[in-house]
């Protein structure tokens, strides 16, 4: 297992800087008040195809040579990282094939499609998702990017905490949300050297909590099929990403249903920002633990904007 470094997060920024947005960094006075701390919202819901997974996508494509491109790539993934590799994929020129839940959000299909990927859907459960993604990946031949167990994925997406860094003047703890850990690990890549003062936080929701209870058992607990309204944090942590989570994060906190909803609404009212439910658990566990960020200046990890308008969690 190759464990990927900060040289490694150093050239991924050199890399994709072409194909992605250096996204920026606002602040709310009123979440300020309503929280007690200082928080730092980088907003990847600004990124390219809307999401902070294109930096590790396009870490991957660009960083394949000539000829293992010919092939084109390949993913399975319940949105986010689909759109993001069919997105840099289309930059480069080659083919992508991803496999996607049937209960994938629509908005999130009609990406990946508009983006020119090419979908074989499966049932929303991680062990049909390896299945049918394994009779694809035998089909096309096409160079594997998981969605987050990845060097090349992890190191691009850890290009999001150097920026967040340069952009703000010291910060006390980083919150991101957790399914896979890509993200996290990727924070923890970049922070462990650039800022190693700096707490790692992860945030994942109540009914999607293996990444908790690993943490708390100290090995890997995986789900099958969790459901939340938070979409993009169903899938489990793999050997990669929880190397990062078990020797850096400081800690992993969890938010219902409910105060999940609740944050992505107050976020949407008071910030003018589009973001999904996924996005929201953040904010939703610093409002769930005021105590431990009050007087903090915290870093928030905003990691997509990809939403179906007719379908938002507080209008059904």
């Amino acid at each position: 297992m190759y464990i990927p470094t900060f040289d490694d997060m150093m050239a991924a920024h050199e890399r994709v800087k072409p194909y992605i947005h250096r996204t920026p960094v606002l602040t709310s006075s009123f979440l300020n008040e309503l929280t007690g701390a200082q928080l730092f919202f980088k907003c990847e819901n600004f990124q390219k195809a809307a999401a902070f997974k294109v930096r590790g996508a396009s870490n991957a494509v660009f960083g394949l040579s000539d000829e293992e491109a010919k092939k084109g790539v390949c993913t399975h993934s319940s949105g986010n990282h689909a759109l993001s590799l069919s997105y840099a994929a289309g930059r480069r020129g080659i083919p992508c094939n991803v496999v996607m839940p049937r209960t994938a959000p629509q908005a999130k299909k009609d990406a990946v499609i508009g983006y020119g990927g090419i979908i074989t859907e499966c049932e929303p459960s991680t062990s049909s998702r390896e299945e049918v993604f394994a009779q694809v990946h035998a089909k096309t031949g096409g160079n594997f990017v998981h969605p987050y167990n990845d060097p090349r994925v992890i190191a691009g997406q850890g290009t999001c905490s150097r920026e967040l860094i340069e952009q703000t003047d010291g910060l006390d703890m980083v919150v991101a949300p957790i399914g896979g850990g890509g993200m996290i690990s990727g924070t923890c890549l970049t922070l462990s050297t650039l800022a190693p003062e700096t707490q790692v936080i992860a945030a994942e929701p109540e009914q999607a909590d293996d990444a908790y209870r690993s943490f708390k058992a100290g090995h890997i607990i995986a789900d099958d099929a969790p459901v939340t309204v938070a979409d993009g944090l169903k899938v489990p942590l793999k050997d990669l990403t929880w190397h990062f989570v078990s020797n850096h994060v400081t800690d992993i906190l969890t938010a219902s249903e409910e105060e999940i909803i609740a944050a992505m609404k107050l976020t949407w009212i008071r910030m003018k920002i589009v973001m999904e439910a996924s996005s929201a658990v953040p904010l939703a566990t610093i409002l769930k633990n005021k105590d431990r960020f009050a007087g903090k200046r915290v870093g928030v990890i905003i990691t997509g904007g990809n939403v179906d308008l007719d379908l938002l969690p507080w209008l059904n």
